[in-house]
C-alpha cells in the first residue's frame, strides 16, 4: 500500500482511484462496508482501491482540549487498511486551509483536481466542506459536475446497536472487548513503538513492553489477556501475553500506559513496533500490600490469560 500525503506525491498510477472517504477511526465493520463498495466499484472500472483520510483527525483540530478519543493512531490505521487490501492511502493533512474550503472547492480542488478520483464512496452521514455544509446529495451533484461517480453506503448495525466509533469506545470503556470486536471485525489493538519504562517488571520476573497511550481513547483500566504481534526485528511473529493498562497505583503513578508481558519472548524490544490486541478484561487495577502479593496476583493473571488465549 502506498501512503500519499500531498498531491505532489502522486504519480500517474496513483490518480484515477475508486476511493472511500472518511476518518475511519477503528476501521470497523461499517467502515469496511464503505471500503468494500469502493473496491467493487474500482474492479468494475479497472481502478485501484483508495482511502481518503485526514491527519490529524479533524476533531483534534476543532476541539484540541477535548479528552483523547481516537481508537487508532495513524500508524495503526494504516496497518489495518493495508491488511484489508487498500492500494492507496491518501493521508491528507487537515490544515486550516483545508478546513476553510467550501464543499464546492473540496470536490473540485481536492477530490477531482488534486487526487483525480474516478469514484468516491461515503457513509450516509458523511459531511464535508466549510461548516460541514456538504451532504451526500451535494457530493453526488458535484461529482457529476467534476468527473467522479458517487456511491452512498447505508449505516450498518451489529445486533441491537449501530456500528460506530462512538459505540466501540463505549464498549471498550466498559471492558467489553468482545462487543467491541463484534463491531470492529477484529480485536481492538494498540500499536506503536516500545518505550523505556521504570523496568520494575523485569525485577519482579515479569519483563514488560511499555507503550504510550497519548491521544488514544482509554479502554477500561485493568489487566487484559492479549495477543501481541511483534512487527519488526528479531522474533517477529504473534505471541500470547498479559497486559496492564492503567496508572500503576501500586507505585503511585498516574500517567496511563500499557505494559505487556509477552509469554515466551526473550529479546530487546526497545524502539521496535508491536501491536497489542485486547482480548479479555481480567480484573481492575489494585494496590497490594507488598511485592509478594503483587507477584502472586501476576501469576494468577498469567494463568488466566493463558487459558483464555489457548481457547481462541
Amino acid at each position: 500500500m502506498r501512503i500519499l500525503q500531498t498531491f505532489q506525491d502522486l504519480s500517474d498510477g496513483d490518480r484515477g482511484a475508486s476511493a472511500a472517504i472518511g476518518n475511519f477511526d477503528g476501521v470497523h465493520l461499517g467502515h469496511r462496508k464503505v471500503i468494500d463498495l469502493a473496491r467493487q466499484a474500482g474492479r468494475a472500472i479497472g481502478a485501484p482501491l483508495g482511502v481518503v483520510t485526514f491527519e490529524p483527525h479533524p476533531r483534534e483540530v476543532f476541539a484540541p482540549d477535548a479528552p483523547p478519543f481516537r481508537l487508532m493512531n495513524a500508524e495503526a490505521k494504516a496497518s489495518r487498511l493495508a491488511k484489508i487490501g487498500v492500494d492507496r492511502l491518501y493521508q491528507l493533512g487537515f490544515t486550516p486551509a483545508l478546513a476553510a474550503l467550501s464543499a464546492e472547492e473540496f470536490a473540485r480542488d481536492v477530490l477531482a483536481g488534486g487526487l483525480g478520483l474516478r469514484h468516491v464512496v461515503v457513509g450516509a452521514d458523511f459531511r464535508f466542506g466549510r461548516g460541514r455544509e456538504g451532504d451526500v446529495a451535494m457530493l453526488d451533484r458535484l461529482g457529476r459536475a467534476h468527473g467522479y461517480a458517487t456511491t452512498v453506503a447505508p449505516l450498518l448495525a451489529a445486533e441491537t446497536r449501530a456500528v460506530s466509533s462512538t459505540a466501540i469506545r463505549a464498549a471498550l470503556a466498559e471492558g467489553q472487548t468482545k462487543a467491541a470486536r463484534a463491531m470492529l471485525g477484529h480485536w481492538h489493538r494498540i500499536e506503536g513503538p516500545v518505550i523505556h519504562g521504570e523496568k520494575r517488571g523485569r525485577e519482579l520476573g515479569y519483563p514488560t513492553a511499555n507503550m504510550s497511550l497519548d491521544g488514544l481513547h482509554l479502554p477500561r483500566l485493568g489487566v487484559y489477556a492479549v495477543l501481541v504481534d511483534v512487527i519488526s526485528g528479531p522474533g517477529t511473529g504473534r505471541y500470547h501475553g498479559v497486559a496492564s493498562l492503567g496508572v500503576r497505583p501500586m507505585f503511585g503513578e498516574n500517567a496511563p500506559n500499557l505494559e505487556t508481558h509477552i509469554f515466551g519472548f526473550d529479546g530487546d524490544l526497545y524502539g521496535r513496533h508491536i501491536s497489542v490486541a485486547l482480548v479479555e478484561w481480567l480484573r481492575g487495577e489494585q494496590k497490594f500490600d507488598g511485592l509478594e502479593a503483587l507477584i502472586a496476583q501476576m501469576d494468577r493473571d498469567s494463568d488466566a490469560a493463558r487459558g483464555i488465549l489457548a481457547a481462541l
